[in-house]
């Protein structure tokens, strides 16, 4: 990966951080990789519910809706990696696992965009 792509990544990343935060969740971590498997971008808690958080990070142009960017398979890979995040942390907590989407879109010019939608996996 390039590293501009490699930055704009963090920094979308750090955006759906603030975001999540802003709603009251705790930001457990960040970037959780589970070998081969894949990785988590953003592990929190919003109460007791666990949230894993894929974050897509879209510049305004050529490219597809980053809301539009979880495919049936990205969807599955991230319940698997929820199921491992479980295993290696003791267990389900009492509010069970979500599986959360946030979009940042930047545009040429101005605030970027983002968006937060909830269980969508």
């Amino acid at each position: 990966m390039s590293r501009a792509r490699s930055g704009l990544g963090r920094y979308g990343e750090d955006l759906a951080a603030r975001r999540l935060t802003e709603a009251g969740m705790t930001i457990l971590r960040r970037n959780w990789r589970c070998g081969r498997s894949g990785e988590i971008d953003i592990v929190a808690r919003d109460g007791s519910t666990l949230v894993v958080c894929e974050v897509k990070t879209r510049r305004a142009g050529g490219f597809q809706h980053p809301m539009a960017a979880l495919t049936p398979e990205k969807a599955l890979r991230l319940r698997g990696l929820a199921e491992h995040w479980v295993q290696a942390h003791g267990g389900a907590p009492p509010g069970g696992v979500r599986i959360d989407l946030v979009g940042v879109l930047l545009p040429r010019r101005g605030a970027a965009s983002v968006e937060h939608a909830r269980g969508v996996a």
